[in-house]
């Protein structure tokens, strides 16, 4: 049986199993597959299973006529990366617009139209650089975060709508925010003129802290690598990778389908943390100063959340069932290696007595702590009151708290 005598049904069967590329060649076989081939919602498949589209819209998000329009609009104007590079890209943005829709849409508002090759290639003449590949890319999606004048207005510590997110405790906040290309050549021109940078030439700034408190990112465009500055940045060129560096390669290869750079990584990865609450988004409503850490003299600076909840069956003493208890006490052993450095004993943490009760929100709080290591651990524990420490039902009772470590991460935010 030839392929002259399958059905329309067969063909589109056929067609669906090649995938786009060979499904273009197929079309140049005989006119039943040019037709076959032309079929919208063959094409309708290819963009949802490379490109993740439900709707035909080109690069810019503008509508189409069509999904086979749209699809040799994709390939064309991403014609000079690896196709696979692309749909990674894709992947990765859509996962961050996604959990960015749902859950934080005023950060998403912030992301600008994607930048044009004109646009990257105006950046590396100005800056010296070329980028790697996968960072190319991403810029060709979205041109990073762009703020108004009002979204610095929500809060007194600069913008928070940072797509990176941040901490805020003690003195500090921190919300780091992706720069747009304009940003990346005024920041990488102003990080140039430090004496400690002044021989980084290869370094561009790519992401920053929106608030007083600086914190830069650097790309390092021939390896690919991605550094946070330490406090000595500007003095010393001091900086720590992001990124595990094994996993960088082929960044500026264009023959090959392996190109990741530490960009993408870590934006890969912080969409992971994302998606699987690692991360999680939380108001901040008040901002509370107890001491400067700027000049704290130990080299590294942990900071850890502590989220407390009540079960749905509340706290069970001694077999006796509470609809509610609060915190009054808390206990601290903190370690740098295995030397004890700090205990922690007093009343509330940051001021406050949290009172739980089964299906309230979360008391979520952030603290820090300065080890001259840069690995350490925290253990101890909360002292409760059934009831509340106005009416106390019972006697106090411990919650410990296992020991967890304080320890540089595989990926830095």
């Amino acid at each position: 049986m030839g392929l002259e005598s399958l059905g329309d049904l067969e063909y589109h069967t056929i067609l669906t199993k090649l995938g786009a590329e060979d499904t273009a060649r197929a079309s140049c076989v005989n006119k039943k597959l040019r037709s076959s081939a032309s079929d919208d919602s063959l094409w309708s498949l290819f963009c949802s299973q490379e490109l993740d589209l439900s709707h035909p819209l080109d690069p810019l998000g503008n509508p189409l006529a069509s999904f086979k329009e749209c699809y040799q609009l994709w390939r064309e104007s991403f014609s000079m990366y690896p196709w696979s590079l692309v749909k990674r890209v894709k992947r990765c943005w859509g996962r961050l617009r996604n959990w960015l829709t749902v859950n934080f849409p005023e950060a998403e508002a912030t992301l600008r139209k994607g930048a044009s090759e004109a646009d990257i290639e105006e950046l590396e003449s100005i800056l010296n650089v070329k980028l790697p590949l996968p960072t190319r890319v991403l810029y060709r999606f979205y041109d990073g975060q762009e703020f108004k004048d009002e979204d610095f207005a929500k809060s007194l510590y600069g913008c928070p709508l940072g797509l990176i997110g941040g901490y805020t405790f003690y003195n500090r906040s921190v919300n780091v925010y992706l720069l747009p290309l304009s940003e990346v050549i005024s920041q990488t021109e102003e990080m140039r003129r430090h004496p400690g940078l002044s021989s980084r030439s290869n370094y561009i700034v790519v992401a920053a802290s929106s608030t007083f408190i600086k914190k830069l990112f650097l790309l390092n465009c021939n390896s690919g690598k991605l550094y946070v500055g330490t406090k000595n940045l500007s003095t010393t060129g001091e900086m720590l990778p992001c990124v595990p560096n094994e996993l960088i390669r082929s960044v500026h290869d264009l023959t090959g389908d392996q190109q990741q750079d530490a960009m993408l990584l870590w934006l890969e990865e912080h969409a992971r943390c994302l998606e699987n609450g690692i991360i999680k988004l939380r108001e901040q409503n008040n901002f509370r100063k107890f001491s400067d850490l700027q000049d704290d003299e130990e080299k590294y600076l942990f900071t850890y959340s502590i989220r407390m909840s009540l079960l749905p069956e509340g706290c069970i003493i001694n077999g006796v069932s509470f609809s509610s208890c609060q915190l009054y006490w808390r206990h601290w052993i903190i370690r740098a290696d295995d030397e004890v450095v700090s205990a922690v004993n007093g009343e509330a943490v940051i001021g406050k007595f949290p009172l739980l009760q089964p299906g309230r929100k979360e008391f979520v709080y952030e603290s820090c702590t300065p080890l001259s290591s840069s690995e350490g651990s925290v253990e101890g524990y909360f002292t409760f009151f059934p009831g509340r420490l106005s009416e106390p039902k019972g006697e106090p009772f411990k919650v410990t708290v296992g020991p967890f470590p304080l320890q540089r991460p595989d990926y830095i935010f």
